[in-house]
């Protein structure tokens, strides 16, 4: 049983890692901004309000966790690389850190040779700002040696769905299927994201899923 704390948890990723955590018999301290969109605390499940770019907010929450995972930023590029960066300086200053795992964007992954995703002729402008702070903040987490972290990046499409246990990994490629699809369900991801937790195979690095 691990203690594992999840920025971002009223959103469609991070209640989905909430859920999969309890599931499989962890503790879980649910945070975000509103705690009005957090579900009630239960056996297991502390819920409570937080500003991941607060370091005493973030400070609080990461005090006695194994894991923190961060689910944040992705409908707003201004969150992802200063949270990102606010997670790795708090963390430095704690003398039992817990492992950072952060829920990536897909933007740069490679799509075709020489090609990445963010390259996609027609893209809208707020897409293409998420992507590449997604971008920045991966740089900045590969410049930190301190820290234990993992980023991990999701397929170009990510939505809820069913809960099938089956997915494939990749470290840099886009993962797709026979026809160029490349999803998952938000389920299916907050399976592999606790999969790592349990079972780490990508430590200081990213990685990336998809079925």
């Amino acid at each position: 049983m691990a203690d594992i704390a999840v920025f971002g948890a009223s959103g469609m990723i991070g209640s989905r890692v909430v859920d999969e955590a309890l599931a499989r018999g962890h503790r879980v301290t649910a945070l975000a901004r509103d705690r009005t969109r957090l579900p009630h605390e239960g056996e297991r499940l502390t819920v409570a309000a937080a500003d991941v770019l607060d370091p005493g907010d973030v400070s609080s929450a990461a005090r006695g966790q194994d894991v923190l995972v961060s689910a944040v930023g992705g409908g707003d590029s201004r969150l992802v690389e200063p949270s990102a960066r606010t997670i790795v300086e708090v963390l430095r200053c704690l003398e039992d850190r817990p492992r950072f795992i952060r829920v990536g964007g897909a933007g740069s992954l490679e799509a075709a040779p020489g090609k990445r995703v963010w390259d996609t002729p027609g893209l809208p402008e707020d897409v293409l700002a998420t992507m590449h702070a997604h971008g920045d903040a991966l740089e900045f987490l590969h410049g930190v040696t301190d820290v234990s972290w993992t980023d991990i990046s999701p397929p170009a499409v990510v939505e809820p769905g069913e809960r099938t246990c089956g997915y494939r990994t990749d470290t840099h490629r886009l993962v797709a299927d026979a026809r160029g699809t490349s999803r998952i369900s938000a389920e299916d991801y907050a399976v592999a994201l606790l999969d790592e937790i349990e079972s780490p195979r990508h430590i200081d690095e990213r990685f990336t899923v998809g079925h």
